[in-house]
Order: structure tokens, then sequence, then C-alpha cells
């Protein structure tokens, strides 16, 4: 079974940092681009970050400036952090391996099983 492994999550103050890490299986992260989602308690799982395998970028206007994707081929590892913190912010975070089309991403069936980010006033 294919698994991506998220770690990095905890609890940061407002303004505070955090950096996201998700390994995936070689063979999954060379052949896709991959995303950060994220869910609130009552709200919907949403996107918050993509990078194709060219290394180009995408992100929620609500993150732009703040938070940073980026992908390791060597260790096969993809990250986000997430500066300037606010509660908001605070979500469980789902790295996923996709599709990407220009700016659009398509979710894939590999999920990882997902970090907390909680983040206090």
């Amino acid at each position: 079974q294919v698994q991506l492994v998220e770690s990095g999550g905890g609890l940061v103050q407002a303004g505070g940092s955090l950096r996201l890490s998700c390994a995936a299986p070689g063979i999954i992260f060379n052949t896709n681009a991959m995303g950060w989602y994220r869910q609130a308690p009552g709200k919907q799982r949403e996107l918050v970050a993509s990078i194709a395998s060219s290394g180009s970028t995408d992100y929620a206007d609500s993150v732009k400036g703040r938070f940073t994707i980026s992908r390791d081929y060597v260790k096969t590892t993809v990250y986000l952090q997430l500066n300037s913190l606010k509660p908001e912010d605070t979500a469980v975070y789902y790295c996923n391996a996709g599709r990407k089309e220009g700016s659009g991403y398509y979710a894939g069936r590999y999920w990882g099983q997902g970090t907390q980010v909680t983040v206090s006033s």
C-alpha cells in the first residue's frame, strides 16, 4: 500500500513558523505533482499549495506570501514552510500526489494521514 508520511505539525503561537514534511515513495514522487491540503473543523478540505514536477508552484490566496512549498528529489519529500501563522491556519494538513495542469491541481488517490497544526492567538 502506497503511503505518504507527513510530519512537522504542532502547536505554535500566532506569528510563528512550522515546516511540514511529506515523504513519498520514489515512484510516486517522481511521476506526480504534489499538493498540500488542509481541513479545519466543520469545513471542507481545501487546497493550500501545489508544486509540479518542474518546480512551478501555486498557492491559495489566503496563504500567498506566507507559505512556501518545495520538493527534494533526493529525499523524495515535499515540504510546506508555514510562516506568519494565524489562528485561522489551524487545521489538519494533508499531502497528496496528483497532477497539475497550468495553475490547476487535481488530487490523486494517494494521501498522507494528516498532521495537526494549531495556532494560538
